[in-house]
């Protein structure tokens, strides 16, 4: 009997229907980088989460791998303190000591053949104290330099395998720094786990809207019929920040926007609006779908880069009402510093579907407001029989999906203004994630954990993807490293990007941040 039997009045939290109660057997997760900033903010926050809503497996054992030295004691203590600080909701002490009772720490550095070694003992103790061996789940929350470094010494220790279980490791982006470096990476990941065993995370992919983005097309016969060229003219994705770098100059200076974000999350976006159906919703179909798609946009020459692409940097300005400074007085940002911190590209798909189609991607820092959106414009109607003096004319209609800061749904219609005349003005059909639903989404990153969980790979990159994906970009960063003498444009902060990029919309006009 359930406590919904005993009171009938309890009102059943909608976000359990995403985060089913299937059994998942006993799993042990290893997070290497215990102390890092993902592990903190991100990962431990998660997994508090799906204990909350009793979306793990019945025994769930944590174990924290990190340089520092620590005690079981202390790291229970930093992951109490993360928890309550991130989580998105007030942490239950029941809950919580409950999953924190058994957490360990190994510490060691990530090339240490004897760190490996006492993981191993750690895991077999685990082993035997419930009488059977658990699930292993390795998550790499470290720099990408140390993903072959880990994943080889997890190999060479026996940990990338188990005759009784199942053995997974988590990786996160970057994979690699150009198409050369994705490859070695791949390799060297490759030669000790299966592709299957490989869950290549891109936390975008986690978020509800993005799989609304599947649900709008493929479980809506309004929507499906006109998603090609004769009925759409153009789509923007935009990735807008009003943050600067922040602290991570180090970082942001080898990476610069195109890898931060264009490269995954962006892309990601765009394969995801524009692959075929797959039959059937499965890892394997879905991705190869947004491989065929990926594929099917021609990397530019370097000659066309200059046409397809602009780059900038923010220079000084307002930002919700405060100074900033130029990215290159951030600190750590060398002077004559040419890394972009705003990107905007013009790409078409060469497809049936889509050929002629431009597709619009635009990312930037310290821009207006943060804002993550997709903009389909469909063409407009064929003739206008309704422009008049006081009308605001017949507007294409548009269908945007925003994943940040709100997660919403609108359709933009043609609507006749209340009155005598014949008036027409835009106006919006709306669907809000959190009013619809009555509650917030759940983290990106708590779908994302309890699918590797699963073992299911839908939301995770192939290693064919990730190489498609630099396939497109390689081109343009070489086309930027060989020029060293253009100047980089400046767009203000606090402002909606260069004026430079106007020139890719061919007579059309950005959305409006």
């Amino acid at each position: 009997m359930t406590a919904l039997d005993l009171n009938p009045e309890v009102v059943v939290n909608p976000l359990v229907t995403g985060l089913e109660r299937l059994p998942l057997r006993s799993t042990a997760v290893v997070i290497f980088g215990a102390m890092g900033d993902l592990a903190s903010r991100k990962l431990l926050p998660a997994i508090y989460n799906l204990a909350h809503e009793g979306g793990l497996p019945e025994r769930i054992e944590l174990i924290g791998v990190s340089r520092g030295k620590l005690s079981n004691e202390d790291f229970r203590e930093h992951a109490r303190e993360s928890i309550g600080r991130f989580s998105r909701r007030h942490p239950d002490q029941d809950v919580l000591d409950g999953l924190l009772a058994n957490l360990q720490y190994v510490s060691g550095s990530f090339d240490d053949d004897q760190l490996y070694a006492r993981l191993g003992e750690a895991l077999g103790e685990l082993d035997r104290s419930i009488g059977t061996p658990l699930n292993r789940i390795f998550y790499l929350s470290t720099a990408p330099e140390f993903f072959p470094v880990i994943t080889g010494r997890l190999g060479a220790s026996g940990l990338n395998s188990s005759d009784d279980a199942e053995v997974r490791v988590v990786i996160e982006k970057p994979i690699g720094y150009d198409l050369a470096s994705a490859r070695v990476q791949n390799e060297a990941v490759l030669a000790y786990f299966d592709e299957a065993q490989v869950f290549r995370i891109d936390h975008y992919l986690g978020k509800e809207t993005v799989q609304n983005l599947m649900a709008l097309r493929f479980a809506n016969a309004l929507f499906e019929p006109v998603w090609n060229r004769n009925f759409i003219d153009n789509v923007q994705i935009t990735a807008a920040e009003d943050i600067g770098i922040g602290t991570r100059a180090g970082y942001y200076e080898g990476a610069g926007a195109l890898r931060d974000l264009v490269q995954n999350h962006m892309l990601q976006l765009l394969a995801l609006l524009t692959m075929e159906p797959p039959t059937a919703f499965e890892a394997n179909r879905l991705r190869d779908e947004k491989v065929k798609v990926l594929e099917a946009i021609a990397p530019p020459t370097l000659e066309q880069v200059e046409e397809m692409a602009v780059r900038a940097q923010y220079g000084p300005g307002v930002v919700s009402g405060a100074e900033s400074v130029s990215y290159r007085e951030e600190p750590g940002v060398a002077p004559d510093s040419r890394t972009e911190t705003y990107v905007a590209l013009r790409l078409f798909i060469n497809n049936w579907r889509w050929a002629g189609v431009p597709f619009y991607l635009r990312t930037g820092k310290r821009m207006a407001r943060k804002l993550t959106e997709i903009a389909v414009t469909l063409r407009p109607v064929p003739h206008i029989a309704f422009q008049g003096p006081d009308s605001a004319g017949v507007q294409p209609n548009q269908i945007i999906l925003t994943l940040q800061p709100d997660e919403a749904v609108s359709v933009s219609l043609g609507a006749k203004v209340p009155g005598t005349k014949m008036r027409i003005r835009p106006v919006n059909m709306e669907y809000h994630y959190g009013t619809s639903f009555l509650s917030e989404s759940p983290e990106a990153y708590e779908r994302l954990i309890l699918d590797v969980m699963r073992g299911d790979a839908t939301l995770f990159t192939r290693n064919d993807e990730v190489e498609a994906l630099w396939r497109i970009i390689d081109p343009i960063l070489a086309a930027w490293a060989q020029d060293r003498e253009s100047s980089i444009p400046q767009y203000p902060a606090g402002s909606a990007g260069p004026q430079e990029a106007e020139m890719l919309l061919d007579g059309r006009s950005w959305r409006r941040l």
